[in-house]
């Protein structure tokens, strides 16, 4: 294996990782004004990942940056061509975290109630861009052979980056909803295992219109055979047992599975991607691959030992955070951290 090809690997387990742990993150932000009905419960809620949701962001750092270093000219094109929503997706996260500190630093029920609602916007807007973008990526933009997108942010907005986008949501939202059922205890439990039965009928029926149109609108899939069906499959099943959990209030097996949803869906997308890490809709012959958009042999190789003694290091500590943070969190202004 060339080392162009593990850094595309190395790419998309960094975007795996985003995307599952980002997932029930702002699954339960969305859910938070809707589950939480009074300030302690919605405390509660916001406790569940109170010590993590800043560091799955990370997740999100890295893999840009992995994509700058490695891939400099696919970095520059997505970047660039997809600017407008890259800034709204900063301006989503921002305004997310900023209203995770703020919401408790006055009693005001007024004030509380503002930042938990931003707190679900913020959370929505995030998830929605990240399936625009990625469907995107996938289906194809314009690019011209200067490796340039020629597009709008209106280019952007098709109809199937839309249910994209929407596919996304909706299975962020299963997943935060086994995460918080695997987290909170009493009626909070029970009313967040109703909210993840209720919630998944929507996934599933987004989500198989999205695989099918997704499939059939682009060559990247049927392409790569039945290879490139195995992922796509995998998270079908893997959202089916997970409503199989639910029901058997099995809340581990449940999140593992909805995660899983999550992680074939990724792999499914970079399979197909696989070698181009950019479509070009104009032609085929201006798409950017993991060789025409890559640093140099020296840089990836460089980039290889550090990922080789950083990573196991980073992978660990996450580790212990949430074997530290296992507990589950009771709706009990007595014992909870404003």
């Amino acid at each position: 294996m060339d080392l162009n090809i593990l850094w595309f690997i190395l790419v998309g387990v960094l975007y795996i990782g985003y995307f599952f742990l980002e997932g029930f993150d702002f699954g339960v932000g969305m859910l938070l004004p809707l589950i939480g009905k009074k300030d302690e419960e919605r405390r509660a809620i916001i406790n569940t990942i109170g010590p993590h949701w800043d560091g799955n962001e990370v997740w999100l750092v890295t893999a840009g940056g992995a994509t700058f270093a490695a891939f400099p000219n696919w970095y520059a094109t997505m970047f660039s061509g997809f600017y407008l929503g890259f800034f709204l997706l900063l301006l989503a996260l921002i305004f997310r975290g900023v209203a995770f500190e703020f919401r408790s630093k006055l009693g005001s029920p007024k004030w509380r109630n503002t930042w938990d609602v931003l707190i679900g916007v913020a959370s929505f807007l995030s998830a929605f861009l990240l399936g625009v973008v990625f469907t995107n990526v996938v289906r194809g933009v314009p690019i011209d052979g200067n490796q340039l997108y020629t597009g709008t942010f209106f280019t952007l907005l098709n109809p199937l980056s839309i249910v994209g986008g929407l596919a996304v949501v909706v299975v962020f939202l299963v997943h935060g909803a086994n995460f918080l059922s695997l987290k909170l205890t009493d009626v909070m439990h029970e009313r967040a295992n109703k909210a993840a039965k209720a919630l998944w009928i929507s996934a599933l029926g987004t989500a198989a219109i999205y695989l099918v149109w997704i499939v059939f609108s682009t060559d990247a899939f049927l392409a790569k055979g039945f290879v490139g069906m195995i992922a796509p499959l995998l998270a079908a099943v893997a959202l089916v047992l997970s409503r199989v959990f639910m029901g058997m209030k099995k809340e581990g097996w449940a999140f593992t599975l909805s995660g899983l949803t999550i992680v074939f869906t990724v792999v499914s997308l970079f399979v197909a991607l696989f070698p181009n890490v950019m479509v070009s809709s104009t032609s085929p012959e201006f798409s950017l691959t993991i060789y025409n958009a890559s640093s140099s042999a020296y840089t990836l190789k460089v980039m290889t030992i550090v990922a080789v003694v950083m990573v196991p290091v980073v992978l660990a500590y996450q580790i212990w955070t949430y074997s530290v943070f296992k507990k589950r969190v009771k709706a009990d202004a007595k014992t909870l951290h404003y």
